[in-house]
């Protein structure tokens, strides 16, 4: 029986043992083996001594007594908090930003400062406040990129010794204090308003201008016109005088040769065989003459050119009637010869006065 029960015993005992070497196999592997993602880098003591850097994969460590720790290799944003600034003219401003940045040298990061991203945090803050201290409040309001710039230049090199490399500095918001911004949208509105009153007025001298310069185009116009009228006018004028002139010359002369021809008309009715006619009648009888024939003999025999009278002139001085009044004179030659000898020995017994006239004897 008491075999029986130190073998059970002593059976169980080796049970915990071996159990116990099984959990401590299984903890020794756990605590020897390091799974590393591949966008981390994982830095690695033994018993308190830095002894490298843990590449992505896997990679097997002394168990117990090392530690690692990890780094995030990708590039990384981290917030700068709100930061209150006096300007260079002693505006108060408030701004923040935002920091882009990236682990270059895990073994620097690890050993050479204590929390890297800490320290980028505060460091980032102090040189935000000594940009925006360093300008004037119309520039932190416009010069965004030039602010960026000088954070970034600023961090570069105690970065540089830490193993971290600053890619980006980005101020989000840049804000005066509301008695500024008061002043800011008033300074605005006076501007707008100054600027709608310059274009207002600018408007209304340039449609002044263009209404002045319609108006005078118009009076151009309107005086071209009526000068145009005016020497329409006066030319109507004058061509009427001319032909109205022509007109009363024609029909003075028809009315002479009318005359003529009745006094013609009552000598050859007479028993008189002398004519007594006057220089003017015959003069224009025989120019007359020379426009129905449509030629003229000079005293050499030779033969002149005709002259010819368009259809306007001889309407005008009656040419076409012409032919009426020599039919009358040619009747009136065709009278009595008696008559006519009786008349003309009348005349040289002195019973005709007309001697005043200048005389042209004709015979038949």
């Amino acid at each position: 029986m008491y075999d029986l029960v130190s073998l059970q015993a002593s059976t169980l005992g080796f049970a915990i043992g071996g159990l116990l070497v099984l959990v401590l196999a299984v903890v020794t592997v756990w605590q020897m083996v390091r799974f590393v993602d591949a966008y981390d880098k994982q830095a690695l003591t033994v018993f308190g001594e830095y002894r490298g850097l843990l590449e992505p994969g896997i990679n097997f460590i002394p168990p117990f007594v090392s530690r690692t720790y990890t780094f995030d290799m990708r590039t990384q944003t981290m917030d700068v908090p709100r930061q209150e600034a006096i300007t260079r003219d002693n505006s108060p401003v408030t701004a923040d930003a935002v920091v882009y940045l990236r682990v270059m040298d895990a073994k620097k990061a690890f050993l050479e400062v204590e929390d890297y991203k800490t320290a980028v945090s505060n460091l980032a803050q102090t040189t935000l406040r000594a940009v925006l201290g360093d300008m004037e409040l119309d520039d932190t309001l416009n010069k965004r990129q030039e602010i960026n710039a000088r954070i970034r230049r600023e961090l570069d090199e105690p970065t540089d010794e830490w193993g971290i490399r600053v890619e980006s500095v980005e101020v989000r918001e840049v804000n005066p204090s509301q008695e500024v911004q008061h002043a800011m949208e008033q300074q605005t509105g006076a501007e707008r308003r100054r600027r709608a009153t310059i274009l207002e007025a600018q408007g209304e001298r340039r449609s002044a201008v263009e209404q002045a310069e319609g108006d005078k185009q118009s009076n151009i116009i309107r005086a071209q016109g009526e000068k145009q009228s005016q020497i329409l006018e006066a030319q109507g004028d004058a061509i009427s005088t001319v032909l109205r002139a022509k007109s009363a010359e024609s029909m003075g002369e028809r009315a002479i040769i009318d005359k003529g021809m009745d006094t013609l008309e009552a000598i050859g009715r007479g028993e008189s065989t002398t004519f007594v006619l006057p220089q003017e009648l015959t003069s224009l009888v025989g120019r007359y003459g020379k426009h129905l024939t449509g030629s003229d003999v000079a005293t050499d025999g030779r033969r002149l050119d005709s002259l010819q009278f368009d259809e306007e002139t001889r309407e005008l001085i009656g040419l076409d009637n012409i032919k009426e009044i020599l039919g009358e004179i040619e009747e009136a030659a065709e009278m009595n010869v008696e008559e006519l000898e009786q008349q003309a020995k009348a005349v040289k017994d002195g019973e005709s006065n007309a001697k005043n006239a200048p005389v042209r004897e004709k015979n038949s």
